[in-house]
């Protein structure tokens, strides 16, 4: 697979931490302001540059877990998306250990619980995006990779997906959204069980496609009313309420955990 120059304004920074940083999600107050190129400073990029030299980075976002909580990302916490997320986002339920990144479900009393979120500070545009993870394998949950961006960040709504249904992980869901309009899902035939072992996912972003790719081999490409709005990177894992026909009707089961090995994104030229 081709890998797309890193842009100057990359760098790669890893903390090795126990638990996620205490940082609140300000989506929780719905006033996020969206970070662009044009906001950094010459000094910061001149700074970033440098970082990014001698890290000797291919890539333009690097969050390698094995390395611990990346400061390129931070934890949702404290508030819900609503319908169809059963579940309230708790940094708690981000942890860094055994060289992995698991988000976690839990249980707080009977038929509610916590979730886990990691979404990036910045936002980013076309370009590849990649993981490498273990979904969660029960009923009525999803765990995910995804850039999404709306109405908080006073954006439209764009959203590209890689999505597991917990309740087959021999199949991965792919989908997108454009203002707000989805119902583009693609489900994958993985020949193998998700759940059992890492295998790196992604997909490339370009204007006039999205490709998506199982361990480097392009799966399914979508051609038509494509996002283009630059969107966070966030990965996820939650349990659905009101949508048994789409995951199956969770049965509360907890601690249930989904896991990271990296993050990663590679800039368009």
């Amino acid at each position: 697979m081709k890998k797309i120059a890193v842009s100057m304004l990359a760098f790669l920074t890893v903390v090795s931490l126990a638990s996620c940083q205490d940082t609140k999600s300000s989506d929780s107050s719905k006033a996020e302001t969206k970070s662009s190129a044009a906001e950094v400073s010459s000094a910061e990029q001149t700074e970033s540059a440098a970082e990014e030299a001698e890290d000797d980075s291919p890539y333009t976002v690097l969050a390698d877990f094995s390395k611990g909580e990346s400061s390129s990302f931070m934890c949702s916490d404290g508030w819900s998306n609503g319908s169809p997320f059963d579940c309230t986002w708790k940094k708690d339920n981000v942890t860094f250990e055994d060289g992995l990144m698991k988000l976690t479900i839990s249980s707080v009393i009977e038929d509610e619980y916590n979730a886990a979120e990691y979404r990036s500070n910045d936002f980013y545009g076309y370009g590849l995006y990649e993981v490498s993870m273990k979904p969660m394998k029960n009923v009525g949950v999803v765990s995910s990779f995804f850039t999404y961006t709306g109405p908080s960040d006073s954006n439209p709504w764009d959203e590209i997906d890689i999505e597991f249904l917990g309740k087959d992980t021999t199949k991965v869901q792919f989908n997108y959204y454009t203002n707000g309009k989805g119902n583009h899902e693609y489900l994958y035939d993985l020949g193998f069980d998700a759940s059992e072992e890492f295998h790196t996912y992604g997909f490339e972003w370009k204007e006039d496609s999205i490709t998506w790719y199982v361990d480097g081999e392009a799966v399914y490409t979508a051609t038509e009313n494509l996002p283009v709005t630059p969107g966070k990177i966030m990965m996820n894992a939650w349990n659905g309420k009101g949508v048994d026909g789409w995951l199956g009707k969770y049965d509360g089961t907890t601690p249930i955990t989904a896991e990271y090995q990296f993050a990663r994104f590679t800039a368009a030229e």
